[in-house]
Protein backbone atom coordinates (compact mmCIF):
# COMPACT_ATOMS: atom_id res chain seq x y z
CA UNK A 1 0.00 0.00 0.00
CA UNK A 2 1.40 3.42 -0.98
CA UNK A 3 1.09 6.52 1.24
CA UNK A 4 -1.08 8.45 -1.22
CA UNK A 5 -3.62 5.66 -1.69
CA UNK A 6 -7.24 6.71 -1.09
CA UNK A 7 -9.87 4.31 0.24
CA UNK A 8 -13.45 5.28 -0.58
CA UNK A 9 -16.55 3.76 1.00
CA UNK A 10 -20.24 4.44 1.57
CA UNK A 11 -22.08 4.03 4.87
CA UNK A 12 -25.82 4.21 5.47
CA UNK A 13 -28.14 4.50 8.46
CA UNK A 14 -31.89 5.27 8.37
CA UNK A 15 -32.12 7.85 5.54
CA UNK A 16 -28.55 9.17 5.87
CA UNK A 17 -25.77 8.40 3.40
CA UNK A 18 -22.09 9.08 4.18
CA UNK A 19 -19.16 8.85 1.77
CA UNK A 20 -15.74 8.53 3.38
CA UNK A 21 -12.33 9.07 1.76
CA UNK A 22 -9.57 7.65 3.95
CA UNK A 23 -5.83 8.22 3.59
CA UNK A 24 -2.80 7.60 5.81
CA UNK A 25 -2.20 10.72 7.87
CA UNK A 26 -2.20 12.38 11.27
CA UNK A 27 -5.83 12.20 12.41
CA UNK A 28 -7.40 15.14 10.53
CA UNK A 29 -11.13 14.42 10.19
CA UNK A 30 -13.56 16.65 8.31
CA UNK A 31 -17.29 16.19 7.75
CA UNK A 32 -18.89 18.39 5.06
CA UNK A 33 -15.79 20.65 5.18
CA UNK A 34 -16.03 21.19 8.97
CA UNK A 35 -13.95 19.58 11.74
CA UNK A 36 -15.77 16.55 13.15
CA UNK A 37 -16.05 18.05 16.66
CA UNK A 38 -17.78 21.09 15.18
CA UNK A 39 -20.10 19.01 12.97
CA UNK A 40 -21.16 16.50 15.66
CA UNK A 41 -22.67 18.81 18.29
CA UNK A 42 -22.42 16.46 21.27
CA UNK A 43 -19.67 14.19 22.60
CA UNK A 44 -22.05 11.25 22.33
CA UNK A 45 -22.53 11.79 18.57
CA UNK A 46 -18.81 12.23 17.89
CA UNK A 47 -18.05 9.08 19.94
CA UNK A 48 -20.64 7.15 17.91
CA UNK A 49 -19.22 8.44 14.61
CA UNK A 50 -15.59 7.68 15.56
CA UNK A 51 -16.15 4.24 17.13
CA UNK A 52 -14.41 2.35 14.29
CA UNK A 53 -11.26 4.46 14.73
CA UNK A 54 -11.34 4.01 18.52
CA UNK A 55 -11.82 0.21 18.31
CA UNK A 56 -8.91 -0.19 15.89
CA UNK A 57 -6.63 2.44 17.54
CA UNK A 58 -6.34 4.31 14.22
CA UNK A 59 -7.59 7.73 15.45
CA UNK A 60 -4.24 9.45 14.85
CA UNK A 61 -3.08 7.26 11.96
CA UNK A 62 -5.58 8.24 9.23
CA UNK A 63 -7.10 11.36 7.68
CA UNK A 64 -10.73 11.22 6.61
CA UNK A 65 -12.78 13.51 4.39
CA UNK A 66 -16.45 12.63 4.83
CA UNK A 67 -19.52 13.99 3.07
CA UNK A 68 -22.88 13.14 4.58
CA UNK A 69 -26.43 14.03 3.63
CA UNK A 70 -29.98 13.12 4.57
CA UNK A 71 -31.56 12.23 7.90
CA UNK A 72 -30.88 13.76 11.29
CA UNK A 73 -27.85 14.01 13.58
CA UNK A 74 -28.04 10.46 15.00
CA UNK A 75 -28.62 8.83 11.61
CA UNK A 76 -25.75 10.84 10.13
CA UNK A 77 -23.40 9.81 12.96
CA UNK A 78 -24.34 6.16 12.37
CA UNK A 79 -23.74 6.54 8.63
CA UNK A 80 -20.32 8.11 9.26
CA UNK A 81 -19.43 5.21 11.58
CA UNK A 82 -20.49 2.65 8.95
CA UNK A 83 -18.54 4.42 6.18
CA UNK A 84 -15.37 4.66 8.32
CA UNK A 85 -15.60 0.97 9.28
CA UNK A 86 -15.93 -0.10 5.64
CA UNK A 87 -13.05 2.17 4.56
CA UNK A 88 -10.80 0.82 7.34
CA UNK A 89 -11.60 -2.72 6.22
CA UNK A 90 -10.59 -1.84 2.65
CA UNK A 91 -7.40 -0.25 3.94
CA UNK A 92 -6.34 -3.20 6.11
CA UNK A 93 -8.27 -6.47 5.91
CA UNK A 94 -6.81 -7.67 9.22
CA UNK A 95 -8.97 -5.05 11.02
CA UNK A 96 -12.13 -6.84 9.84
CA UNK A 97 -12.26 -9.19 12.85
CA UNK A 98 -12.16 -6.31 15.37
CA UNK A 99 -14.72 -4.25 13.44
CA UNK A 100 -17.05 -7.24 13.01
CA UNK A 101 -16.75 -8.16 16.69
CA UNK A 102 -17.91 -4.64 17.65
CA UNK A 103 -20.80 -4.79 15.15
CA UNK A 104 -19.50 -1.96 12.97
CA UNK A 105 -19.44 -3.66 9.56
CA UNK A 106 -23.12 -4.67 9.57
CA UNK A 107 -25.53 -2.06 8.21
CA UNK A 108 -28.28 -1.27 10.74
CA UNK A 109 -31.46 -2.13 8.81
CA UNK A 110 -33.84 -0.28 11.14
CA UNK A 111 -35.66 2.63 9.55
CA UNK A 112 -38.94 4.45 10.02
CA UNK A 113 -42.02 2.32 9.34
CA UNK A 114 -44.37 3.80 6.79
CA UNK A 115 -47.76 5.28 7.70
CA UNK A 116 -50.69 3.06 6.72
CA UNK A 117 -53.94 4.36 5.25
CA UNK A 118 -56.93 4.35 7.61
CA UNK A 119 -54.66 5.03 10.61
CA UNK A 120 -53.06 8.19 12.01
CA UNK A 121 -49.57 6.64 12.05
CA UNK A 122 -47.62 3.47 11.31
CA UNK A 123 -49.25 1.42 14.08
CA UNK A 124 -51.59 3.73 15.97
CA UNK A 125 -55.29 3.29 15.23
CA UNK A 126 -58.06 5.85 15.31
CA UNK A 127 -60.15 5.60 18.49
CA UNK A 128 -62.70 2.77 18.34
CA UNK A 129 -66.28 3.65 19.20
CA UNK A 130 -68.64 0.78 19.93
CA UNK A 131 -71.76 2.99 19.71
Amino acid sequence: MSDSEIFVSVGRRKTSVARARLTKGSGKLTVNDKPIDEYCNTDQLSMLALRPLACTSMRNAVDADISVKGGGPVGQAGAISHALARALQKMDDSLRAVLKQNGLITRDPRSKERKKSGQPGARKRFQFSKR
